[in-house]
């Protein structure tokens, strides 16, 4: 490649990092509200997710407290498990993170482990799956129960980490690898998992594909002991200012979301993403209005909105900090290689995605000798893709657990 083709590819990463920026913060130059502190959710009052006092001196995956939970009818024959572990923020600080556990009577010693990272679109506390698993709100309920229960019935225990971590912090990829990986510690460090030895394997889409993309691809070097066989992801959303460049300054269906991505990373990183302090009074009434909302309330609350709406400076279209943010939780431009063997899975013109980046990552994946199987579905939309894709996931993941060769398509 010339030189001058690898400038200009560097000025359009710039450009697209600047246009991200722009997009969570603003480019409407007004009076910024001053001294805007981040909105951090409200927390549960059940005091076993609060984090302990010592947690500095745990472990990542370290155990810090067990809950037996009741049985849900949607998951039959199946004993829940309610864990609390130590695991790291995206700074690098010690953070206590949660985890339930679904063991079917038919699980063998060391038998399979899934670790299944839901969709979680949410601030708000009650928006983590082990809140969801037992909330009597329709518009919370699990439905990927179906889904589980053809895993739950092989045999497989699965665990579902509340990878948002303590402060919901909706945006943040990579925190969601760490907390999957630590997850999966967690549970294999309780004796009655019944699961130390076992094999593990990982699947999630769209949100939930970022969680499990990023652990894939942060197990060689954050976790390297865990024996994890494979792991199937799909929808990921890859490049994290590609995504934003869809949304521009026009008012779009699903700013809500992007705007609560953007209150997300400000929780996780405060002092390198200070969107707050760019948002104007229409900006805050709605960063207040769905603080603690769920995927409902917050689509509802953006819809129609823009930038121009929302924001009241651009100063940080410039920060390198908050650009350092968005490239550390885009994983098309994280460094590490899965070594594991990976199915992914997405519509080839998907909407909301930004497939080219989904596609250098896999080239980039195959080159560095992972064993990659790519599937492009065709799909209406988004969602109907999960949905399509999860059977053909689950049984490459069946394979991995019983040993066959993965197979490739790079």
């Amino acid at each position: 490649m010339s030189h001058s083709r690898i400038s200009y590819r560097k000025r359009l990463s710039t450009a697209a990092l600047v246009l991200w920026v722009a997009a969570l913060t603003g480019a409407i130059l007004s009076p910024a509200p001053a001294g805007a502190a981040p909105q951090y959710p409200t927390p549960l009052p059940d005091a076993f997710y609060r984090q302990p006092a010592d947690i500095a001196d745990k472990s990542p995956g370290d155990v810090l407290a067990v809950r037996p939970m009741p049985a849900l009818p949607a998951f039959p024959d199946v004993t829940v498990t309610l864990i609390k572990f130590r695991s790291t923020n995206s700074e690098g600080k010690p953070i206590a993170a949660t985890t339930t556990l679904l063991t079917p009577s038919s699980h063998q010693n060391n038998g399979p482990l899934l670790s299944y990272q839901h969709i979680i679109n949410g601030l708000g506390t009650q928006c983590a799956v082990s809140q969801e698993l037992y909330t009597s709100d329709p518009n919370l309920v699990i439905r990927e129960a179906p889904g589980l229960n053809v895993a739950l019935a092989r045999g497989w225990s699965v665990v579902l980490p509340d990878h948002l971590g303590p402060t919901s912090a909706y945006g943040a990829a990579k925190l969601g690898g760490q907390i999957t990986l630590d997850s999966i510690r967690a549970v294999q460090r309780l004796p009655q998992s019944n699961t130390a030895e076992s094999r593990v394997a990982m699947v999630g889409y769209s949100g939930g594909g970022m969680a499990t993309g990023w652990a894939a691809a942060l197990h060689p070097s954050y976790a390297p002991e865990l024996n994890i066989v494979g792991a199937a992801e799909g929808g990921v959303p890859m490049n994290l200012t590609q995504m934003a460049e869809g949304l521009g300054y026009q008012p779009h269906p699903a700013f809500g979301l992007a705007f609560a991505a953007a209150i997300g990373l400000e929780r996780e990183y405060p002092d390198r993403l200070p969107i707050s302090e760019q948002l104007n009074a229409r900006g805050l009434a709605l960063r207040n209005q769905i603080a603690n909302g769920c995927t409902n309330e917050i689509i509802a609350g953006g819809a129609g909105l823009g930038v121009r709406q929302v924001a009241a400076s651009e100063s940080l279209a410039s920060d390198p900090r908050a650009r350092g943010v968005l490239n550390e939780n885009s994983l098309e431009l994280f460094s590490g290689v899965p070594t594991m063997p990976i199915f992914e899975w997405h519509a080839p013109n998907d909407a909301l995605i930004p497939v080219a980046a989904i596609e250098n990552t896999i080239r980039r994946y195959c080159a560095a000798g992972t064993k990659v199987d790519s599937a492009q579905i065709p799909s209406p939309d988004h969602l109907t893709t999960a949905v399509l894709g999860a059977p053909v996931a689950l049984n490459y993941l069946d394979e991995r657990f019983r040993g066959i060769p993965a197979p490739s398509t790079c």
